[in-house]
């Protein structure tokens, strides 16, 4: 009997290493990898064309997508997870010194205003510094991966011929999201964004995810045990990572390892999966695209993932 075998795009990572290198196996089918470089070429791939049979996407695509009807459903692993503090860069020159004196000015926002990075920055801008997002003019400097979606009228697309960088630069903006602009006068509105980012995690468990993982909604129907194998498979290669992060055992520690060790000071997994660990930074970032007009109607947290994912822990 020929192997079952699924298209399937991720990020080589610590945490899904042991399945890329085929250390770790799904029991009922076999991943058969694609690299896609720009990972988020994939994103859009997936949401406009379905492309894949399991795809890493943006948790914030996915929530907009699915808003739209898309033909696909999540599972609870949460490949990529990063603190937003330091995404916010301001011109030193446009006498902006707190993220308040944003409001009323153009701010940048790299490619689309629902990508992931923004949506959490700004959270943080208004959860922790009480900035109205509905009073600062967000300037896209692309489109949207989901093509259906409208942004708020507060939302506007780059002027033809500019970039996010160049306008930053030479004061246009006063600020940017996600944005590396090669000048003096470009600085991080939120100084020691890693601590920030930390003692945000202490203080209120926010600890923001980027990545999901979403399965072809057919596939699903098809296959009754597919999506409780992949979120098994993928928790054992996380489980792998983890334990070597513990112990010291990575080789050449990168940037974002020595972030999830820094997070496991705090709590003792830096990349729980399942609803249940993670119910109130969904919930979290629910609310947030509610009130940044990413999504228009609220959703429940469990309605996002696969039914046979809801309980399940990793």
């Amino acid at each position: 009997m020929p192997e079952f075998k699924l298209k399937t795009v991720t990020r080589t990572q610590g945490n899904n290493r042991a399945l890329k290198d085929g250390s770790v196996k799904p029991r009922t089918f076999a991943f058969d990898f694609e690299e896609v470089d720009p990972l988020i070429a994939a994103f859009r791939r997936m949401v406009r064309g379905n492309e894949f049979d399991i795809c890493e996407m943006a948790i914030t695509t996915y929530i907009c997508a699915k808003a739209h009807g898309k033909p696909m459903t999540a599972v609870p692993v949460f490949l990529v997870r990063a603190f937003h503090h330091g995404a916010t860069v301001v011109n030193a020159k446009s006498g902006i010194r707190t993220p308040k004196e944003l409001e009323g000015r153009n701010v940048g926002v790299n490619r689309g205003y629902t990508v992931t990075t923004g949506v959490w920055a700004r959270s943080v801008l208004q959860d922790e510094h009480g900035v109205d997002l509905s009073k600062v003019t967000w300037v896209l400097s692309g489109d949207e991966h989901v093509a259906e979606y409208r942004p708020p009228a507060n939302v506007v697309p780059i002027d033809k011929g500019k970039t996010i960088a160049d306008m930053l630069a030479s004061g246009e903006l006063a600020a940017a999201i996600g944005v590396e602009a090669n000048s003096p006068d470009v600085k991080p509105l939120i100084p020691n964004a890693l601590e920030a980012g930390l003692s945000a995690l202490r203080r209120r468990g926010h600890y923001p995810i980027n990545h999901t993982l979403v399965i072809k909604d057919e596939l699903i129907a098809k296959h009754p045990d597919l999506a409780a194998d992949v979120f098994e498979a993928f928790t054992r290669a996380k489980r792998r990572y983890v334990e070597a992060l513990e112990a010291g055992k990575i080789d050449k520690p990168s940037e974002v390892d020595e972030v999830h060790r820094r997070v496991m000071e705090i709590t003792s997994d830096p990349l729980p999966y399942g609803i249940a660990p993670n119910r109130n930074v969904i919930e979290e970032l629910i609310r947030h695209a509610l009130t940044q007009g990413i999504i228009t109607k609220p959703v429940m947290a469990d309605e996002l993932f696969a039914p046979s994912t809801r309980t399940l822990v990793g």
